[in-house]
C-alpha cells in the first residue's frame, strides 16, 4: 500500500459486530467510504458542491484484505490515498489500523467521477476534483 495521505479515526461500535464478536465484513466498506467522504470534505468539497457541478464519485471495483480482526471498542485509523493516473479512473488505497499499530485491513479500489446527466465517467477526474477543491493537495491532485 502507498503512504496514506489522509486519515480519520473511528471507534468500532458493538452493533457493527457479528456473531463471532468481530467487525462485520460490510462495515469495513462503510469505514472506507466514510474516510473518502471526509477526505473530500477536508479538501473543501461537499456533496452539495458535487451535485451542483453535476458530478459524483463512483466506486467501480473494491478489494479488501482482512488481516486482523476488530472488536467492539477498538479504536482505528482509516487512512486514504488517491492515486490519479490521468485517465478516466483513479485508484484509492486505504488502510485500517488499530490504535496499537496493527493493520487490520487493506482496501484498494478503482473509482471514477460520473457526469450525472450523461451517466458516463468524466475524462479528467483529478482535474474536476481539483477545480472544486479549496485545498486540492488533500486529495493528491
Amino acid at each position: 500500500m502507498s503512504e496514506q495521505q489522509f486519515s480519520v479515526s473511528v471507534q468500532v461500535r458493538g452493533y457493527e459486530t457479528d456473531v463471532q464478536g468481530h467487525l462485520n465484513q460490510s462495515v469495513y466498506l462503510q469505514y472506507a467510504e466514510h474516510a473518502r467522504w471526509e477526505l473530500f470534505r477536508a479538501a473543501g468539497i461537499t456533496q452539495r458542491d458535487l451535485a451542483k457541478a453535476g458530478i459524483g464519485p463512483v466506486v467501480l471495483e473494491t478489494t479488501i484484505r482482512y488481516l486482523r480482526e476488530l472488536r467492539a471498542g477498538d479504536k482505528v485509523t482509516v487512512g486514504c490515498a488517491v492515486l490519479w493516473d490521468g485517465g478516466k479512473t483513479f485508484r484509492f488505497e486505504q488502510t485500517i489500523t488499530r490504535a496499537d499499530g496493527v493493520v487490520s485491513a487493506e482496501i484498494s479500489g478503482l473509482g471514477g467521477i460520473l457526469d450525472l446527466r450523461e451517466r458516463r465517467l468524466v475524462a479528467d477526474p483529478g482535474g474536476r476534483v481539483r477545480a472544486l477543491a479549496t485545498t486540492p493537495a488533500v486529495c493528491g491532485c
